[in-house]
């Protein structure tokens, strides 16, 4: 054979040889990041900044200021608002067949977290997100908020339709007695009283009761919802799952209404005005089954009442409310309205009406 054909063929071989071992090591160095990337739970979006012009040690910077951008883009973690229908007497609907929309991953957390998204640049609140647990109940008594001004807020009563006066609360997303958290004004909305005293109770009440009595954990996620550029929210969606026995005791996925019956209002700027065909709110059928007892209950200066210490309800020991009550909430007290009114506590319209 020519020695110039062994030549070309000894160059080839080299070169061969050379490209190997460079394909190699590139793999290697691939397989190793790659592997980097999946133990710490880089996206693919990540890995992808990572192979170009960014180091790994800057990547959860770039995560949690893409996360934060998606959050307060929209108010909310999810714009569901489309698929919410407008409200039409329910005072609450069911979603995705009540069954709420965590992943497999996070239904089997038995870790204590919280998690408040950043306000967006209307100063809205987006979602809220806890794995409610007897570790991060409050072992304080609340505090002042007042100095919270969610978006939309206006401080406003009307006398003639509730009986509380205002029509706002400063409504916790997540509420204090399930994660202690009270002036954090990523947890605050212009809620109205009727929403936030009527209608979360219902599910927030059920989470409670439940953690307190198993020292179990129930996943818990609150979002906000807000149409376009409102700054008063259509309602809240909120979703819970008991961990430890699968969803078995607590287990949902609502929305409920930001209303108050009377009242209408401009959730794009929080404005409001008694509506056209409104009446005295405490004035409902619900209330007039019960005036025989709630008068003879009230011709005297005292009478037996059973008080909610966690809402600050009074309540007739009569009270379909009573039955629904956690044990450790109830309390039996012989006194008068005005007193126990002098003590923070509120009649249930349900038993007492207007009293």
């Amino acid at each position: 054979m020519d020695k110039n054909y062994k030549l070309i063929i000894i160059l080839l071989l080299f070169i061969i040889i050379l490209t190997g071992c460079t394909l190699s090591n590139d793999s290697v160095h691939h397989t190793s990041s790659n592997h980097k990337n999946t133990a710490d739970n880089i996206t693919t979006t990540s890995i992808a900044i990572l192979e170009t012009d960014s180091t790994y040690e800057n990547i959860t910077e770039i995560i949690e200021e893409r996360e934060n951008t998606e959050t307060t883009s929209t108010g909310s973690s999810c714009d569901i608002s489309q698929s919410i229908p407008k409200y039409s007497g329910d005072n609450f609907i069911e979603l995705n067949n009540n069954n709420p929309e965590f992943t497999a991953e996070e239904k089997s957390c038995t870790e204590a977290f919280e998690r408040y998204s950043n306000l967006d640049s209307k100063g809205r609140c987006g979602v809220a997100f806890a794995n409610v647990c007897k570790e991060l109940m409050p072992t304080e008594e609340r505090g002042d908020i007042g100095d919270v001004k969610p978006s939309g807020w206006h401080t406003i009563k009307y006398p003639e339709v509730i009986d509380d006066l205002y029509l706002y609360n400063r409504s916790h997303l997540i509420a204090f007695s399930l994660c202690g958290e009270n002036s954090n004004e990523q947890n605050l909305i212009t809620g109205t009283r009727y929403m936030n005293q009527e209608i979360m109770p219902i599910f927030e009440l059920k989470v409670l009761d439940y953690v307190s009595t198993t020292d179990n954990h129930v996943l818990y996620r609150v979002t906000p919802v807000f149409e376009s550029d409102n700054l008063v929210a259509t309602g809240v969606k909120m979703e819970a799952w008991s961990v430890e026995d699968k969803g078995q005791a607590i287990c949902f996925n609502v929305f409920c209404y930001n209303i108050q019956p009377g009242i209408t209002i401009d959730y794009s700027t929080g404005d409001s005005c008694i509506s056209d065909d409104s009446a005295p709110f405490n004035k409902n059928a619900e209330n007039s089954a019960d005036t025989d007892i709630t008068d003879n209950a009230n011709n005297t200066n005292e009478a037996t009442y059973i008080l909610n210490t966690n809402t600050k309800k009074i309540h007739l020991p009569t009270c379909k409310s009573v039955d629904d009550m956690a044990e450790h909430n109830k309390q039996s007290v012989t006194s008068s309205i005005e007193a126990l009114k002098e003590k923070g506590y509120q009649p249930c319209k349900r038993c007492l009406g207007d009293k």
